[in-house]
């Protein structure tokens, strides 16, 4: 679901600061034990569990930016990658498995920023593991209610007529954002324009810096 709040970007700059409390733990235990019960009880086995850490393993923000890059370049890639982008992102071996992917674009007039307020739903598949602060309570609680101050934390600071819209991934949802081109790189290789995408872009807690 998405919300919508009227509301550029130097991730240098960022003061954000996730909560010090370990909210999460309680979720590791759980983890924990059940993976241990699943074992015991023949749903897979430690070695299956272990492959499949290592699929998890090659995902990385390089994968969404190789998607970026490409629809920054191909309007064809691009249009595909906003109507359905599991199938898009298919094309780079990523498979979104169970869940949906929707990538929301940036624009001059709107920009997107993804959070999971209920714990930490996040497109692992294409980008890898969260960032510590994503799962942090302090982000999960305040980017729904001051996008704008949260995002200013980052480095990242819009002007009054941008519009803010904040997704809340779910247990069926993954989003993932496609940030602005910068200015200055239509000379730009797309292997080039690749090496400019980094992770916090895709959130949408930055912008992509120009070259």
């Amino acid at each position: 679901m998405s919300t919508n709040v009227d509301d550029h970007d130097h991730d240098h700059a960022r003061t954000f600061v996730p909560d010090e409390e370990d909210s999460l733990g309680q979720y590791a235990i759980v983890e924990m034990a059940v993976r241990e019960l699943l074992i015991e009880k023949g749903v897979f086995s430690a070695d299956e569990f272990r492959q499949g850490l290592e699929v998890f393993d090659k995902a990385g923000p390089h994968l969404g930016a190789r998607a970026v890059a490409r629809a920054w370049t191909d309007p064809a890639y691009k249009e595909s990658l906003l109507s359905d982008g599991s199938a898009a992102v298919k094309e780079f071996g990523v498979d979104m498995n169970l869940t949906e992917l929707y990538v929301v674009e940036n624009t001059p007039r709107v920009h997107n920023v993804i959070v999971c307020t209920l714990c930490s739903c996040y497109p692992k598949p294409l980008l890898g593991a969260p960032p510590d602060w994503y799962k942090s309570r302090n982000y999960r609680s305040r980017m729904v209610r001051e996008p704008r101050a949260v995002l200013a934390e980052f480095g990242t600071t819009l002007p009054d007529g941008v519009e803010v819209r904040v997704h809340d991934s779910t247990a069926t949802m993954r989003y993932m954002v496609l940030p602005m081109r910068p200015e200055g790189t239509a000379d730009l290789t797309r292997e080039q324009l690749e090496a400019l995408v980094n992770r916090d872009a895709m959130i949408g807690v930055t912008v992509v810096p120009a070259p």
